[in-house]
């Protein structure tokens, strides 16, 4: 690559990666003379960059917006994170899977034959999680009404699908946990495959955590709000104590406590989001939490030991829902069908 093209190329990282720079710290960083940087400038600005020049003492450029997309530039390493984000889309749950394909045929075309190269040679399976289900995505078009909604500040209104409990009716569900939502929208994150729109909810006056492929956002969006402060001001924290329980509101649907007689370090080798607390040796203590008391009962009887349950009762029937079940398909004869145990 010729020297001027590289020094463009140069020229436009920095200028994309921060608002704005002084003409002389532009010099420096290219180790030019600022005549030569206004020579640069002029010639991006010929290929379409509209790059603004900034008065005062030192002067300085801003890359602005443009009308049209301009040609576009990647260095090596630019091109080979592109490459790698696209083909990676399909574990984000955004739905984005076909337009990322299309996405990265499309700049492959524009890129010059060394890149294109490096680009085809780069293979990448992306595998979610080893042993789950597909998640459900979230649709593209409800991440950009949400991630709008949490930036302009404004109240959002939604139907929210909730999770029901193993063999319950959906025509019988609790009215109230379908009812149309109000909240303040705070944050929009993912996690292990799935979206979720962290926001304090009006209707319950404490924070949630929503599903997003479970929105249905409604229009248009309620009135502007002053945010809140989160607790402990890190939504990573906060979301990861939400789905752990450590947060003290419950995080989890269902949630609790058993003894187990295990070493510790065992225990937490096979526990992602839980609390091991070493009692001995050979015994520790669990706190977990799940989707349904049966489901949260099977997760902790894989462990092959005694299990001694603390709390709560409905921990309790789960486990003798269980064990009925499971001498059932041990006897011989047909299995009946049994009913789960009431609530989650």
């Amino acid at each position: 690559m010729p020297k001027t093209s590289a020094r463009l190329l140069s020229l436009l990282s920095l200028l994309q990666a921060r608002r704005d720079w002084p003409g002389q710290l532009l010099a420096e960083r290219l180790e030019v003379s600022p005549r030569t940087v206004r020579r640069d400038v002029d010639r991006l600005r010929e290929l379409g960059y509209p790059i603004a020049a900034i008065k005062g003492p030192d002067g300085g450029y801003r890359l602005g917006a443009g009308m049209e997309l301009p040609p576009l530039l990647f260095d090596d390493d630019q091109a080979v994170a592109l490459a790698v984000a696209l083909q990676t889309a399909a574990v984000t749950g955004a739905g984005i899977e076909e337009a990322a394909v299309r996405a990265l045929s499309t700049v492959r075309q524009v890129m010059p034959a060394r890149l294109r190269h490096r680009v085809d040679a780069l293979q990448v399976t992306a595998v979610d999680g080893a042993g789950t289900r597909p998640h459900p995505q979230a649709a593209p078009g409800v991440l950009l009404t949400l991630s709008a909604a949490v930036r302009a500040r404004e109240v959002l209104r939604f139907d929210y699908v909730p999770v029901s409990p193993p063999g319950t009716d959906a025509a019988h569900a609790d009215p109230a946990a379908t009812a149309p939502r109000r909240v303040q929208p705070h944050h929009l994150v993912t996690r292990g495959g799935r979206w979720y729109l962290v926001a304090w909810d009006l209707d319950r006056d404490d924070w949630r955590t929503f599903r997003v492929d479970r929105i249905t956002p409604r229009t248009p969006t309620g009135p502007r709000f002053t945010p809140r402060e989160l607790p402990g001001g890190d939504v990573a924290a906060f979301v990861a104590g939400r789905f752990q329980g450590s947060d003290g509101t419950g995080g989890w649907p269902c949630h609790g406590e058993v003894i187990l007689d295990l070493p510790a370090s065992v225990v937490s080798t096979y526990t992602r989001d839980g609390v091991v607390e070493e009692l001995g040796p050979d015994r520790c203590r669990l706190v977990l939490g799940a989707w349904s008391w049966p489901g949260l009962a099977a997760s902790i009887g894989r462990f092959d030991a005694d299990i001694e349950v603390i709390g709560p009762r409905e921990l309790r029937d789960a486990f003798a829902h269980l064990a009925r079940r499971y001498a059932r398909a041990a006897a011989d004869g047909p299995a009946e069908p049994t009913s789960p145990p009431p609530g989650r």
